[in-house]
């Protein structure tokens, strides 16, 4: 094939460029060249290099310019598309960078929150701890005093509390800087009772994470990207961790605000207004007063939820009650002077025929019959104020129980404490006996209460409701 194809083209190359000569004649003499087929097809093609060449150039010269405007047009283009590309490549980053650490800081400021509502809640409930243990051994105390009580109509089932809660917590509190509204000269305290229990009055105000993010997160952005998707789950989560530990912060508010109304239900029986007594206490700890500032200024450090916040300032104060009230329980006297299967109630309070005259008279106290010589032992700690003989009470100890509460101790066979004598609940402070105006051995048992002598059956009776 490669012969044929040879002879082919020699063949082709001389029928196109045949030999031919060329005859120059010069001074009668005749001369010629003989010109060869390759020679011409050599020389033709050299021919068309030329020409072709000489073309390009001209085409360059003449459209020069246009040539390099065409040129530099594409450059251009082939930039300005580069640059786009860039752009494009660096708006996607900075979109999903933005968004990453969007997605970062709230998925930091959602377990921040979390934190500081956990910390809040424990500490909240260590405080309900110390105010459960304390109403415990009230139980505790009850339930040894009651072994050997003569009847349920003459003992009480539960103590007061042996020492005043102390206050803790454990989040910074902080208050908007916001000018402090005009207050009266003369202002009554306001009672922890007053508080919106149930949160029927707040306002809740704000939501769960109100704060806003550097840049809001696209649904579109978080689907593509794994990691937002499970950043996003993730935060997601804590918040409704976050909603179920306002709930909880919530429910402990209840709890407690009902811990407190039993207590004041407490107070009620007896006959003592359960206002007027925690003013008494409020005064007894010094002067109180202050800018009024509503809880929507005050906030949480760490904590953005008003609702979470609201429901722990409120249970905040009311804890601060209850610690006042039971502080303030254990000088109300609530069980009887003494115990035991040996005694008997002989007399109650009020009007009754006097034993002397027989004629209707009014019987300030109760009285407890028993064996000469029993101890007679203090209801409420206190300081003995009287331990001398007095009238018809015959020999008679005082104990002063401080926010004007009083006990009588009477008719006592021995005195064995002194006036100034602290005495603990439980304490012995006489024997019983039959002196002064008396048929019998027995202890007249009086309570006082801002100078008016009160019913020692209600405390006693007030004393089995005691949670």
């Amino acid at each position: 094939m490669a012969e044929t194809l040879a002879e082919r083209i020699w063949a082709w190359l001389h029928e196109t460029f045949p030999e031919r000569q060329l005859y120059i004649r010069s001074d009668g003499r005749v001369q010629f060249f003989t010109l060869s087929s390759i020679f011409q097809a050599t020389l033709a093609g050299l021919t068309l290099i030329f020409l072709g060449w000489v073309a390009f150039a001209t085409v360059n010269v003449v459209f020069k310019d246009r040539i390099i405007a065409a040129k530099e047009h594409n450059k251009q283009q082939m930039q300005s598309t580069y640059e786009s590309r860039i752009a494009d490549l660096q708006l996607s980053y900075d979109e999903v960078n933005t968004a990453l650490i969007s997605a970062d800081d709230k998925f930091k400021a959602a377990a921040d929150e979390l934190q500081a509502k956990q910390n809040t809640i424990i500490a909240v409930l260590n405080r309900k701890q110390q105010v459960d243990a304390a109403l415990n051994k009230q139980n505790d105390v009850a339930e040894s005093a009651n072994a050997d009580k003569p009847g349920p109509s003459d003992s009480v089932d539960v103590a007061p509390p042996a020492a005043v809660l102390q206050s803790t917590g454990s989040s910074d509190i902080t208050v908007d800087p916001k000018p402090v509204k005009p207050q009266p000269r003369g202002a009554k305290p306001v009672h922890a009772s007053l508080l919106d229990f149930g949160g029927a009055v707040g306002r809740l105000a704000g939501a769960l994470f109100g704060h806003k993010a550097p840049s809001e997160i696209s649904p579109e952005v978080i689907a593509r990207h794994p990691v937002l998707r499970q950043l996003a789950f993730q935060t997601d989560r804590l918040r409704r961790l976050s909603t179920t530990q306002t709930a909880l912060m919530s429910r402990t508010q209840g709890e407690v605000e009902t811990g407190v109304q039993e207590i004041r239900t407490v107070l009620k029986r007896t006959g003592i207004n359960p206002d007027a007594f925690a003013q008494k206490l409020q005064g007894a700890e010094g002067g109180v007063g202050g800018p009024e500032i509503p809880l929507s200024s005050v906030h949480l450090e760490g904590i953005t939820d008003q609702t979470f916040q609201d429901a722990y300032l409120k249970t905040s104060a009311v804890l601060e009650e209850m610690n006042q009230l039971l502080g303030g329980m254990r000088h109300v006297p609530l069980t009887t002077p003494v115990s035991g299967p040996s005694f008997e109630r002989t007399s109650g309070f009020g009007a009754r025929i006097d034993p002397f005259t027989g004629r209707y008279a009014f019987h300030p106290g109760l009285d407890f019959s028993g064996p000469t010589g029993a101890l007679v032992r203090a209801t409420a700690p206190g300081t003995v104020v009287w331990a001398d003989v007095r009238g018809g009470y015959g020999k008679m100890v005082e104990v002063n129980h401080g926010y004007g509460i009083h006990t009588r101790y009477a008719h006592l066979s021995q005195i064995l404490v002194q006036v100034g004598a602290r005495v603990g609940e439980g304490s012995a402070v006489g024997k019983l006996g039959s002196t002064g105006r008396s048929t019998g051995p027995h202890v007249h048992y009086e309570i006082w209460y801002d100078d008016v002598v009160r019913n020692p059956r209600n405390f006693i009776e007030a004393g089995r409701h005691v949670l």
